[in-house]
């Protein structure tokens, strides 16, 4: 893929600053070989990485994922969230389809480390991921796509199928002048220390995630 010409609300002179193999290993033994690509320009100022994988000019419309940093989930193996699962699901699907994963560095959903455990320690309390963050004085969802969009033009991807169960993510390419034609959900990797989570963001921000009532919840109905 090489880069296009920058077009649109998305552009403002981000280029490809670095590509680079990296064999990839993941815990439960899954391999591949992914093309690291960083980058100049971006709007926000932070290191965010492109992983290209499999052949995205094998089809019309890449295969993308929005992921957004989550050092407790992606490295640790934290069950508070999906986000550790949402990558090994998306690193394959897209290796399979051909296409990009965009490492977004917007831990805690923009509010970085340290406020989203402090955020945590909101929700041993009782209150839900969003008013935990705004209970901080901190948006409920801080993150822009806006580096995200000139990622993808950096890179020569005009139209693509988005890997999210968000639909915030959508809106936003599309309003930066990204062609998302379908989005493709996600899986639900739901767990006793998650699902109050998934919950949250299925009625606060619309997430398309089929679950069960937690049985907390379940009990109050009742």
């Amino acid at each position: 893929m090489d880069a296009a010409p920058s077009t649109g609300p998305a552009s403002s002179g981000a280029s490809v600053r670095t590509r680079v193999t990296i064999p990839l290993r993941f815990a439960d033994g899954y391999e591949v070989t992914a093309e690291a690509v960083t980058f100049h320009g971006l709007a926000d100022g932070e290191e965010h990485v492109a992983l290209v994988l499999g052949d995205p000019a094998a089809t019309p419309a890449p295969l993308v994922r929005l992921h957004s940093e989550c050092l407790t989930g992606d490295v640790f193996g934290s069950a508070r969230c999906d986000c550790g699962p949402q990558l090994r699901e998306a690193v394959e699907r897209i290796a399979e389809r051909g296409g990009v994963l965009l490492y977004l560095r917007q831990e805690g959903r923009g509010i970085g480390l340290y406020n989203k455990l402090d955020a945590y320690a909101l929700q041993d309390a009782g209150l839900d991921t969003y008013q935990a963050n705004s209970a901080l004085g901190l948006p409920e969802d801080g993150r822009d796509y806006t580096a995200a969009a000139q990622m993808l033009t950096a890179l020569g991807i005009g139209e693509l199928d988005l890997l999210t169960n968000n639909p915030d993510k959508a809106g936003q390419l599309r309003d930066l002048g990204v062609a998302v034609r379908f989005v493709r959900p996600t899986g639900v990797f739901a767990t006793d220390s998650n699902v109050r989570y998934l919950h949250a963001k299925a009625q606060h921000t619309h997430h398309t995630i089929a679950l069960p009532e937690p049985a907390g919840l379940a009990a109050l109905a009742g």
